[in-house]
Order: structure tokens, then C-alpha cells, then sequence
């Protein structure tokens, strides 16, 4: 009789999550992933609250539908749009014992840590800022930080576009680096609050000055699934352990594998799933 297989799903809106991925591997090779990409109505970030938990929640039900216990939403605009309502309203009508978890949350739960000044930045989407949801979440356990945020609607499709390392991207990187100082001078910390932007990291280190130390989510997230991990045992035993990785996407398959390999570190072979 063939094991049931139970992996953990990662999601994204685009590829920007094969960053948090990458992460999940190198911590915790053992665990069985798949990942699906919704390449084809990608990106989320100037969409309304209802598409994007709309989007969401029908991608959280193919993950289901493919052995997933656990899924993670490698997406900020995702984790604040649409993992809320999922998790106090779908979930109860789906399965109680599946858990869906986001990286907002494990980000906001670490900022007190890394900031001297207590004034923290954020780059993230227009649907990030707008959601309030890094205010909201710092504020919960660290009242006293103060979170300047920053829009920068052109990061994600200079990046999708593979326009990241090109010139044309320190235009944009620049503009928005400045408007951010502009309205703190104390701050000491930014957080990279969406999983795209960490390939614009040498840029943004290029354009800050030395003393701002500059936050991608990956490792922070995958630190957070493996205390959730330990803490919920039971959730544990429900994801298989054979190293084994899947993707997906609902786009062209080669368009996807061409660029996830940037992404993921690392060629990548995909499959195309129709929403």
C-alpha cells in the first residue's frame, strides 16, 4: 500500500515566494513541498481585498486538494488581504485540522529584535501599505515601534520582468529609498515586505546609507515554521518527509521554469494547473 503523502504548500501570487522556498529547503530538506504559483493573474498588489481572498482561497483549495495539511501563503499581499478570513471562516467549513499560515505575522513577531532606534521601514505593495497589516502586527507586540511604510508599485514587475539587476531599476529603487528617509530620519531597519524584493537587495544596499540594516523574510519565516512545527507535533506527523518537491503554476509552464530558476537558486521543472 503506497503512503499517503501530505506536503506542506507554499504559495504566491507570482515567483516572488520561491524566495521564502529556497529557505524551507536549505532548513528543512527532509519535508516534502509543493509550490504553485498563480502566475496567470499575477500580481495581487493593486488588487481589491475581495479578489485577492477570492484568488487566494481557490488556490489554498488546490493545495488541499493535492495531499497539503499545512499551506503557508509566501505572499504579503495574500497574508494581508485574505489569510484572516480564511482562517476564521473557510477553514471551519473546509477541514478544521488544515491550518493556513502567512509571513506577516512571523516578520512582525522578530522586528523588536533588530531595530536599535525603534523606527522600522517597510518597502512592500501598494495592497501591504494600504492593508495596514505590518502596523497592526508590530504594534501587537512591540506598541512602541514606530512603522514608516513605503509603496513601491514597480518592484514587482521589474522584477517579474527580469529588469532587477538592469539600470532602469535604480531609478525606481532610488526614488523610493529617498521618499522613505524623507519621512523618518530615525530609522535603522527596513523590512523587504514582499518576497519579490529580496533579488533587488544589492540595489537597495547600493542606494541606503551603512548604518540601515536592510531585512528579506525568508529565513525569518522558515525559523517560524520550524518552531510552529515543534509546537504542534500533531501537525508535524501530517507532513510526509521525503525530500520531495513539486511546482506548479496556472501560466505557461517554460515561462515559468526560466524564471523560478532566479528565484529558487536552481533549475526548476513545473506543471501547469488550471484554475
Amino acid at each position: 500500500m503506497t503512503q499517503q503523502q501530505f506536503p506542506i504548500g507554499v504559495f504566491d501570487s507570482g515567483y516572488g515566494g520561491l524566495t521564502v522556498l529556497k529557505e524551507f529547503v536549505r532548513n528543512m530538506p527532509e519535508y516534502d513541498f509543493i509550490y504553485l504559483g498563480d502566475n496567470a493573474r499575477a500580481p495581487y498588489g493593486n488588487r481589491s481585498f475581495e479578489t485577492v481572498y477570492e484568488y487566494t482561497l481557490e488556490c489554498v483549495e488546490q493545495l488541499f486538494a493535492k495531499g497539503c495539511r499545512l499551506v503557508i501563503l509566501a505572499c504579503n499581499t495574500a497574508s494581508a488581504k485574505a489569510l484572516r478570513t480564511i482562517q476564521q471562516n473557510d477553514l471551519q467549513r473546509i477541514d478544521s485540522q488544515r491550518r493556513v499560515l502567512g509571513v506577516i505575522r512571523p516578520t512582525s513577531e522578530v522586528v523588536g529584535k533588530l531595530t536599535q532606534s525603534n523606527t522600522v521601514g517597510i518597502f512592500a505593495t501598494s495592497g501591504t501599505v494600504n492593508s495596514g497589516s505590518y502596523v497592526l502586527e508590530i504594534e501587537k507586540f512591540y506598541p512602541h515601534i514606530q512603522v514608516i511604510q513605503e509603496a513601491c508599485p514597480m518592484w514587482v514587475p521589474m522584477v517579474e520582468y527580469n529588469e532587477f539587476d538592469k539600470p532602469g531599476a535604480d531609478y525606481f529603487i532610488k526614488q523610493h529609498i529617498e521618499r522613505l528617509l524623507k519621512k523618518s530620519e530615525g530609522i535603522d531597519t527596513i523590512i523587504l515586505g514582499c518576497t519579490h524584493y529580496p533579488l533587488l537587495m544589492p540595489k537597495i544596499k547600493q542606494y541606503l546609507p551603512n548604518h540601515i540594516k536592510v531585512i528579506a523574510q525568508g529565513e525569518i519565516v522558515a525559523a517560524s515554521l520550524m518552531d510552529y512545527l515543534k509546537r504542534h507535533p500533531e501537525m508535524d506527523a501530517n507532513c510526509s518527509k521525503n525530500g520531495k518537491l513539486e511546482f506548479y503554476t496556472t501560466d505557461a509552464v517554460e515561462t515559468f521554469n526560466e524564471h523560478a530558476a532566479i528565484f529558487f537558486g536552481k533549475a526548476v521543472q513545473s506543471k501547469y494547473l488550471h484554475l
